[in-house]
């Protein structure tokens, strides 16, 4: 049976305790929400790891983003 969580007025849930046993996540835990093309996301544990180097990586990236290269790089 799906595990069904109701989201309040200000978007906030409870992630149901099977949820959070099967992510291994507890209070103070990072968790990452990625949104597919058909409409579907997937959720998955963060270690405080992975966000410091994104973030760094992020900042590296930033030559990558302008005009000129979303327009060369737009049909690949």
């Amino acid at each position: 049976m799906p595990a069904i969580a109701r989201i309040t007025a200000k978007g906030q849930t409870t992630i149901p305790k099977q949820v959070r046993a099967a992510l291994h996540v507890a209070p103070g835990d990072l968790i990452a929400w990625e949104i597919h093309p058909d409409g579907t996301a997937s959720v998955r544990r963060v270690q405080p790891l992975d966000v410091d180097y994104l973030r760094a990586l992020e900042a590296t990236l930033s030559e990558w983003s302008s005009p000129a290269d979303e327009e060369a790089y737009r049909d690949l």
